[in-house]
């Protein structure tokens, strides 16, 4: 009699083999694409198609960013006005927490919510967002409140979007388990709705980190100020270009702090949710 050994479960699961790209490691493509860019760059600037003033050279860029590094480090005037960015950054997103948290509890739960509450939000996040930065100069004056408020308000849509659509990602199955147990429904939100929507919820809230940043700019480039915004004024006005990209280069790594510090707090809390773009390292 012949001995036929069983098939091996995993012989039996189909797998979409990986590309090639996809196995190279990941410090690796980043450090590819971040050379193709530079070199894209200074072919462009040796090219003579864009003037000088318009985009200085990748090493004048550099050069830019040490003088504001050294700056920055020794305490100079540079250091209070990165400060006072990165509190109208964090304002602005506790606040934009706060309200879009608030209001896609309300427009999740509640029908009126849904259907009386969120056209109104809709509508307001269609309207251009640069247009309510005088207004809200105008309301709350120059000083950092107005780019608190300006940061607040570009954030809290997603926000509201992702906490709505997470309380509404339990399955039938499982608000009826909650219902046949006789729980409140305070008790079903926050046991069963609110744990299992944080995976959409912090989507929302990685969204809402990127936008923060360029409210808490645009607010400081329109309302003035002593941020980084106000400095990226005065060196575009001067035609100061690499003080320009230096200080967008910095913004941009203040911008990735944050979206850091949300993806690993989303990895802590969620852990047992899979959110990664196929093929990338865990």
């Amino acid at each position: 009699m012949t001995d036929v050994s069983p098939t091996p479960l995993e012989d039996t699961i189909w797998e979409e083999k990986p590309a090639l790209i996809d196995s190279i490691p990941r410090p690796v493509q980043i450090a590819f694409v971040a050379v193709v860019f530079l070199a894209v760059w200074q072919a462009i600037t040796m090219s003579a198609l864009v003037p000088p003033i318009i985009l200085p050279t990748p090493l004048e860029t550099w050069n830019d960013m040490m003088l504001v590094g050294a700056n920055v480090l020794s305490g100079g005037y540079m250091l209070e006005s990165l400060w006072t960015t990165v509190k109208t950054v964090m304002y602005g997103y506790v606040l934009a927490i706060t309200i879009g948290l608030t209001l896609g509890i309300v427009v999740g739960e509640t029908k009126f919510g849904e259907r009386a509450i969120m056209p109104y939000l809709v509508a307001i996040d269609t309207m251009p967002k640069v247009a309510f930065a005088p207004l809200f100069v105008a309301w709350l004056g120059f000083d950092i409140d107005s780019k608190v408020a300006l940061a607040a308000f570009i954030a809290t849509f997603p926000i509201v979007v992702g906490t709505a659509a997470g309380l509404h990602a339990p399955d039938a199955n499982a608000r009826m388990l909650f219902k046949t147990m006789g729980a409140s429904r305070w008790q079903t939100l926050y046991k069963m709705k609110l744990p299992t929507g944080l995976p959409q919820i912090f989507t929302g809230l990685k969204i809402g980190s990127v936008g923060v940043m360029a409210g808490a700019i645009t607010g400081e480039f329109l309302g003035g100020g002593n941020g980084f915004g106000e400095l990226i004024r005065v060196a575009a006005s001067q035609l100061n270009t690499p003080r320009v990209f230096s200080l967008i280069l910095y913004l941009s790594l203040v911008g990735l702090a944050l979206f850091a510090a949300t993806a690993y707090a989303q990895r802590v809390l969620v852990f047992w949710h899979k959110d990664r773009v196929h093929g990338s390292d865990e």
